[in-house]
């Protein structure tokens, strides 16, 4: 059995946010087992799976994707939207758009440490859509 619903996520400030409690309670009831393939439908932040237990991981990562790929290199042709919009589109790129996530027992079979997050590398992202595909 496949269900598919589409939600949105709350705008965020930029910087990577945890958002698995945001996420499960757009979520349909999970099945015994199977899969949640979740989607974000832009192409200027990304959702990962990573530490949810220090938040100093999050200011860390966003320090880092900024020194990865920083604003105003003369070398972006893609400028028109300001000086976060090419490397919004690289970072998200990097990251992905996808997750794909076990589900047992009706809950995420996620490690202890693990959490959702969205990444909004954007001044100004707006609220993000997301699909969620529950596989069963």
């Amino acid at each position: 059995m496949i269900e598919q619903i589409e939600f949105t996520l709350r705008p965020h400030a930029r910087g990577i946010h945890l958002v698995t409690g945001d996420v499960l309670r757009k979520l349909p009831p999970l099945p015994e087992k199977g899969l949640l393939n979740l989607l974000i439908k832009h192409t200027s932040a990304a959702l990962a799976l990573n530490e949810n237990a220090d938040p100093d991981v999050r200011h860390d990562l966003a320090l880092i994707f900024d020194r990865l790929v920083p604003e105003n290199a003369p070398c972006y042709l893609h400028t028109d939207e300001g000086p976060d919009d090419m490397p919004s589109h690289a970072k998200s790129v990097i990251v992905g758009s996808t997750l794909t996530l076990p589900v047992t027992g009706g809950r995420l079979n996620l490690g202890i440490w693990q959490g959702i997050y969205l990444c909004e590398f954007r001044d100004h992202g707006g609220p993000r859509r997301l699909v969620a595909t529950v596989i069963s």
